[in-house]
């Protein structure tokens, strides 16, 4: 591989990390201003949605948003402590160790309020001629 391929593969991945982390910024921002959450507490919601019967041990739902086991129980009792009731915990009948963690109507509700902000700030960025033209230039290179 020469230096010239190796400087470009680096720089198109500097690209794209620049490009996710300024949207993962708004949306971070447009969901804490308008529906009082943090991204990874909807892909929380987001996951939750998604299973079977809304709801998820938290050992799965740690390894679906990327965050320690640690970080994860810390998430789930902020979240908790906001007293929204968007979300209940509850140990797993099957293996008491084991807890799980499920979507509430009140959880369903404040999910699709929060998914139209979500669908706004990627749709903003997504129209934007600026951003296609950088996403198409850096797909362009990667498979050159």
């Amino acid at each position: 591989m020469s230096a010239d391929h190796t400087h470009n593969l680096i720089t198109n991945w500097l690209s794209l990390t620049q490009i996710q982390a300024m949207i993962t910024s708004e949306l971070e921002q447009a969901l804490q201003q308008k529906h009082d959450l943090s991204l990874n507490e909807f892909y929380v919601l987001l996951f939750l949605s998604e299973a079977p019967g809304q709801q998820l041990r938290l050992q799965q739902l740690q390894t679906m948003v990327g965050l320690s086991q640690s970080a994860m129980s810390r998430l789930v009792s902020r979240f908790e402590a906001k007293g929204c009731g968007a979300m209940q915990r509850a140990i797993c009948e099957n293996d008491r160790r084991g807890i799980y963690t499920s979507l509430t109507s009140i959880g369903e509700e404040k999910l699709q309020r929060a998914k139209s902000t979500v669908q706004e700030v990627l749709e903003q960025h997504f129209a934007s001629p600026k951003m296609k033209h950088g996403l198409e230039n850096v797909l362009k290179q990667i498979q050159n």
